[in-house]
């Protein structure tokens, strides 16, 4: 039984926080596999229209190139059309069928877990990695009790305890950055020349400044 994880988002761009994620989550929770799951159009963010997503695609297989066991999947990309996560992940289920399964948010995406379709059926379909933020207070307060229930806490170890049987939530501090696609968006409108390569791979950089992204 393999363990994979897929980390949905727009990615927009690729940033190393993200990066950091995949590496550190790889060990943390010895995966064999660690899949980017970048969104055709987050249907939970209707007003936030996002870069195309053949550039975002191709930032993250730039980004990720070099990474071991690290890998880029165009399965909601493909489907040109809005794909929610439920939709997903019974897929996701099905091709994995046998495997343990994880499905990776940050938590801004925690936050704002209840802006999602089905957002409990969701929660309770797989196991989930959630990787706190700084700045973000991780609460579980607006979930319902049967989510609550499997909500495993995790801050403060570097370890992992050996997995619990049926589909948990794990809630990890092991990465910490406070690196803002947002931010970077920003950055690059206002400046002709991107300078935050500590932010940023230097290939996604590189890329930014060619097709000119973001002006």
């Amino acid at each position: 039984m393999k363990r994979i994880a897929y980390y949905g988002g727009t990615f927009d761009p690729v940033h190393v926080g993200h990066l950091t994620v995949a590496k550190t989550l790889r060990v943390l929770f010895k995966l064999d596999d660690f899949v980017f799951l970048p969104a055709f159009h987050a249907p939970h963010k209707p007003d936030s229209k996002p870069t195309g997503s053949h550039h975002r695609y191709a930032m993250l297989c730039l980004a990720t190139r070099d990474e071991p066991n690290i890998s880029v999947s165009l399965m909601e990309i493909e489907t040109g059309e809005k794909r929610y996560t439920i939709d997903t992940l019974a897929e996701l289920t099905v091709r994995h069928k046998g495997d343990r399964l994880f499905f990776v948010m940050g938590a801004d995406s925690w936050t704002d877990i209840r802006t999602w379709k089905r957002w409990e059926e969701v929660l309770l379909a797989t196991n989930h990695i959630v990787v706190t933020r700084p700045g973000y207070e991780i609460a579980a307060d607006h979930v319902s009790d049967a989510v609550r229930e499997r909500i495993v806490d995790l801050r403060g170890r570097n370890e992992m305890p050996p997995l619990a049987n049926g589909h948990r939530i794990y809630i990890t501090d092991a990465v910490q950055f406070d690196v803002s696609a947002t931010e970077i968006r920003d950055d690059v409108r206002t400046d002709e020349v991107l300078d935050r390569t500590d932010d940023v791979p230097e290939e996604v950089a590189k890329y930014i400044e060619k097709y000119e992204l973001y002006r």
